[in-house]
């Protein structure tokens, strides 16, 4: 006990616990305290809190639970609604923003004002909301709030500003875009349809303005009756009254007929000439069943009628299936002439709409492409081709194609390492698409002046890697690689797996990933690790396979009241104690049969595989069942390219393997590892006769045996975050999963206070095992679910054939924390970041070349013989859940502490590069990002940014370089954040231009014949009919305007830009032009009026003086 004392009176020499600043509520970021050091560290810190502050940046992904849709035809931009009140804008490539209402009000209905720059948003809150567009991060202008009916339906015309709205009580509301305020204009329902109709019509669920004459308005109620309301007259032009339920409307362009879509399956088109019955019903999926009825149907929830000059009309619905086809997947019907297509769908349909070239209805549409929105999929369908093929998506809409279980974040990666990985995916696209360009085209977007290259990896739960680039804001999928090829495929009724988990055994929990050397590190859900290389030939190998028996005693398991009166501890709470599931212990000898034991839960491939270029299998690391218990689930992970080691731990000890030879170096419990320095004074005990693997590969250590909560828990336990063991192997079940913010206090039951001790992250590195080290040599650090620290010192030879298959390792120091260790990072004495040694990549699989042999390249390793004489010591960053530690290498002194947080704990917490300098940037499950300074752990920022509700966030969130960080906003969207000043400053020029100014396509010429018979539509005047001085005031108690963020400021921009004011001026000038003429016609009709007066007076002037000389003649 004497080491370990002296290593313990180093640490309370060096943290004096009584100045350690005592946090406040909530984030509580404490007051760090430096205490003597043996040698002065005069690091000039560069980073203040001016330099940080957080904002999101841009969200990648298919928006969760969309609900509706809507296109701009003229600008080419798309909006997409979600039930969580979310609009995600598209255009091309690059141009993709997103918009959040506040309420969280799902999304009904959106209506862009075409080539205005600015949308409207209908929400379930009954709130139209208008968006400016002309700004890269939209804002809303203005928000009209109805108090008295419930919003079914929004219409918007062409070039107008009034806006149709209609509601569940079947009324119909006129709102000014520009003012965003309710016309005194009314149509009520009871006015829509006949006095004598007893019953009422249901809610609005179509408007739209008749292609013929604007003047008509063409409402349709959910039951069945359909109106054609004259807006001059204030009457209705007819009604009809249909049997079945409407559940869309569409126009031909001509406007003398019309098509709706009802609920049993059937399409219905009318001709204005004849309302009394419909000209045509059609069932497109209904067949004559053999008793001569039509077989029922599912409804047809949308309808749309498009004319095309050169070919007969589209007709494209969604639904409309007969019933008895179970089983069949949703469908999308094309019907173009006598042809009829049926394109089945993987996922519902939430929406469709046809892309056609003009803007104006009362044209022929010529539709282009058909836009289907589904639950899990947005695709977009090639109609100018026979086959309709669907376009290849440019954006990330696949993250989620099997759940996201982890991620990872890298940036400033080296630069080739992009286009070789894009070159070997782009091998295996799916082929069949579109040979055209994507329609949706609009914005702009350059790429910035700060741009690096940034690698975005995500692990699936079906075992599928993605590589992604992320660099410049966007995302594009890069290589995909599926774990699961490395296994067999279990067969019918061998279930091994069935008790670890029931599905995808092949999920990944984290991935490690060296970019310089290309090696690349997989754990899975089943307890494996998968080691990959990269090659840009493909290969014949057979994969090598080592099975690991690791294990604990009970005796290992320990409660905080062993420790409470133990002097090495200032705080009896310091090492976070957490609650545990016990289970008994295996037995000491023998299983029953059929008991699982010495066995993995899933088998690798035993035969020449052939491996096509990119990342290949080269070892399988596995753990095995023992005594019919499963492996505990891998907690911490660490490879090293230029070491050739890798490290892991779980719950039940620690792990090394040379990957190199293809042996294990290491294998024993937590406890092993201390050996006589325990800080917990565990029970000694003696080995346990375990039954060892029949591998010959290694025979290691017995290990301890005690499991902390059963796998089946364990796979449905939520509460794991990966790369954080404290979270993962502890059994900390459903409290942590349902309240993040429970403080981790000792004050549990008794039957819950007693735990085990996991491994919870490790690192290699250049360090100094011991504190009369002279010269940094490898190392590896341990950290543990009770804020332990461990040393590992190795030696590693810097030649394969020296390498030794089995070293003794010896514990060189140990370190304490609060809570669970979650990050290491060293610091040189200038307080540069110092990188670990890795090895430059080489290809394995490449021809020899008999003038350049294959040596190993090494960079950052330093063998000690190579090394200056004396060492200049480094700094130990050491971050936990609760706290961080700043050492000085090797005295082991510590210089900075900074209480992290009380009422809550760190989720995760990484050492970034930030503006030339580096700090420790956590984020914790009260939701609060902080960034520390580095060495003096100084707060810098804390902002109150995501309040915890999903586990899914704990898991997927992580930091990097250059001030970013990202998580998984929703099972389908990576929301990416920015924590730099200068890149929160810089985000304008990131982002693309929704709007782009364009000239407005003329109206075609429709010909005198057609607009003398036609009806003249273009002198129909909406404000004149609907604005104040005609219509009066609404009532106030209707509906509530609220001012916008953008302010009046906004609105000017949104409502008077260039292309705004020349379409405006171009239709003031035509009405103008109109109303000149109309007051030339009445100017000549008075002149001949006035002529002709003056001619009859003239004569009656004329005729009266002559009278009146005749009466004065003499008699």
């Amino acid at each position: 006990m004497k080491k370990f004392r002296k290593v313990l009176d180093g640490l309370t020499t060096s943290s004096p616990g009584g100045t350690i600043g005592s946090p406040s509520c909530g984030s509580a970021a404490g007051t760090p305290t430096a205490a003597p050091t043996p040698k002065e560290i005069d690091v000039q810190e560069t980073l203040v809190s001016e330099n940080f502050q957080l904002c999101k940046t841009v969200r990648h992904g298919f928006p969760y639970q969309p609900t509706t849709l809507a296109f701009d035809p003229v600008q080419k931009i798309l909006a997409i609604g979600s039930r969580t009140g979310g609009v995600r804008i598209l255009g091309r490539p690059g141009v993709d923003c997103y918009c959040q209402h506040e309420s969280g009000a799902a999304v009904l209905q959106l209506q862009f004002l075409i080539n205005e720059g600015a949308l409207v948003t209908a929400c379930a809150d009954d709130t139209l909301h208008l968006w400016n567009l002309r700004q890269r991060r939209p804002a809303i202008l203005h928000s009209l709030k109805f108090n008295r009916e419930r919003i079914t339906f929004c219409h918007l015309p062409f070039q107008s500003k009034w806006l149709y709205v209609g509601t569940e009580r079947g009324n119909t509301h006129i709102v000014n875009i520009e003012s965003f305020i309710l016309s005194g204009y009314v149509i009520m329902w009871n006015k829509a349809i006949e006095l004598s109709t007893k019953t009422h019509p249901g809610p609005v669920v179509h408007l739209s303005d008749s292609p013929k004459d604007e003047g008509k308005l063409l409402i349709g109620f959910e039951s069945g009756t359909i109106v054609q309301w004259d807006l001059r007259g204030k009457k209705a032009d007819f009604r009809i009254y249909y049997d079945e339920a409407i559940h869309s409307v569409s126009w031909h362009h001509e406007g003398k007929q019309f098509m709706c879509s009802h609920s049993d399956g059937s399409l219905t088109l009318w001709n204005l000439r004849n309302t009394a019955k419909p000209f045509q019903i059609t069932f497109p999926h209904g067949k004559i069943q053999k008793d001569g009825r039509k077989e029922s149907c599912k409804p047809i929830l949308k309808v749309e009628y498009k004319t095309s000059r050169n070919s007969e009309p589209f007709v494209i619905f969604s639904g409309g299936l007969s019933y008895d086809k179970a089983g069949r997947r949703p469908t999308l019907t094309i019907m173009h002439g006598k042809a009829i297509t049926v394109l089945e769908m993987d996922h519902p349909i939430v929406e469709f709409m046809a892309l056609c070239e003009t803007p104006y209805n009362n044209e022929v549409q010529e539709p282009y492409a058909v836009v289907v929105l589904l639950e899990k999929d947005f695709i977009v369908v090639d109609l100018t081709q026979s086959n309709f093929p669907i376009f290849e998506n440019p954006y990330p809409m696949d993250i989620h194609e099997s759940p996201v279980t982890c991620t990872a974040y890298f940036a400033d990666c080296p630069p080739d390492i992009i286009p070789i990985l894009y070159s070997i995916g782009a091998k295996h696209k799916k082929t069949g698409y579109s040979q055209k360009e994507w329609p949706i085209s609009g914005g702009t977007w350059t790429l910035g002046s700060q741009t690096y290259p940034e690698i975005i990896i995500t692990g699936h739960a079906d075992g599928s890697i993605k590589f992604w680039d992320a660099s410049a804001i966007t995302l594009q999928m890069l290589y995909k690689l599926k774990t699961s090829k490395v296994f067999e495929k279990p067969k019918p009724g061998e279930g091994r797996t069935a008790e670890l988990v029931e599905e995808d055994p092949y999920a990944v929990q984290m991935v490690c990933w060296c970019p310089q050397s290309r090696i690349f590190c997989v754990v899975g859900i089943s307890a494996h690790i998968i080691l990959y290389r990269f090659s840009k030939y493909d290969s014949n190998t057979q994969i090598v396979s080592l099975e690991v028996r690791l294990q604990c005693e009970s005796e290992d398991v320990i409660s905080p009241s062993e420790t409470e009166n133990n002097p090495c501890f200032s705080d009896p709470s310091s090492h976070s104690p957490q609650p545990q599931h016990q289970h008994p212990a295996s037995p000491s000898s023998g299983t029953p049969e059929g008991v699982k034991d010495s066995i993995p839960c899933l088998r690798v491939k035993d035969r020449v595989t052939r491996m096509p270029p990119g990342y290949q299998a080269e070892l399988v690391v596995q753990l095995l069942w023992v005594d019919g218990e499963p492996p505990q689930q891998i907690t911490s992970l660490d490879i090293n390219s230029a070491y050739g080691l890798l490290a892991f731990g779980n719950c039940n000890g620690l792990a090394v393997v040379d990957y190199l030879q293809k042996t294990i170096l290491l294998c024993m419990s937590t406890l092993d590892l201390y050996g006589a320095t325990d800080p917990y004074q565990r029970l000694t005990r003696s080995p346990r006769r375990n039954r060892q693997s029949t591998s010959d590969r290694h025979v290691f250590p017995p290990c301890c045996s005690s499991t902390s909560s059963t796998r089946a828990e364990a796979a449905a336990n939520e509460a794991r975050v990966s790369g954080k063991a404290t979270k993962e192997a502890n059994g900390k079940g459903q409290s942590r999963e349902n309240s993040f913010s429970r403080s981790r206090s000792s004050s549990v039951s008794s039957i819950d206070r007693d735990t085990k001790e996991a491994v919870t992250t490790l690192q290699f590195g250049e360090s100094y095992g011991r504190k009369s080290d002279a010269l940094p040599t490898p190392c590896l650090w341990v950290g543990t679910s009770l804020g332990v620290v461990l040393l590992i010192p190795m030696s590693i030879p810097t030649e394969e054939e020296e390498r030794l298959e089995d070293q003794q390792q010896t514990i060189g120091a140990v370190l304490m924390l609060k809570g669970s260790v979650l990050r290491f990072a060293f610091l040189d004495c200038m307080g540069a970041l110092i990188h670990n040694p890795y090895e430059v990549w080489r290809d394995f699989n490449a021809p020899e070349d008999p003038d350049r042999p294959r040596k190993r390249k090494l960079v950052n390793f330093s063998p000690s013989s190579s090394q200056d004489a004396s060492g200049e010591g480094h700094l130990a960053v050491v971050c936990s859940e609760r706290q961080a530690k700043v050492f000085l290498m090797p005295s082991q002194s510590c210089l900075f502490v900074h209480n992290i947080t009380e009422s809550s704990f760190v989720l995760r917490a990484d050492v970034v590069s930030v503006c030339n300098s580096v700090c420790l940037a956590c984020f914790c499950a009260n939701g609060h990002v902080m960034t520390l300074s580095l060495p003096s752990l100084r707060p810098l920022m804390d902002v109150n940014y995501l309040p915890l509700t999903d586990m899914r966030i704990a898991r997927t969130f992580c930091f990097t370089n250059g001030g970013q960080a990202l998580y998984l906003s929703s099972p389908t969207e990576i929301q990416r954040i920015t924590y730099s000043q200068e890149m929160c400053d810089n985000l304008q020029e990131m982002l693309g231009e929704l709007f782009t100014p364009i000239e407005t396509p003329e109206a075609q010429n429709r010909g005198f014949l057609k607009g003398f018979f036609g009806g003249n539509a273009q002198t129909f005047d909406r404000e004149e009919l609907f604005g104040e001085a005609a219509a009066g005031k609404a009532s106030r108690s209707l509906a509530q305007h609220i001012p916008g963020q953008g302010g009046v400021e906004g609105m000017k921009a949104a409502a008077g830009g260039v292309v705004g004011d020349l379409a405006r001026a171009r239709i003031a000038l035509d009405e103008r032009g109109q109303r000149l003429g109309e007051l030339e016609e009445r100017t000549a009709l008075m002149m001949t009026s006035a002529e002709t007066f003056s001619k009859h007076a003239h004569e009656v002037h004329k005729n009266c003086w002559e009278r009146g000389l005749g009466l004065r003649k003499p008699g």
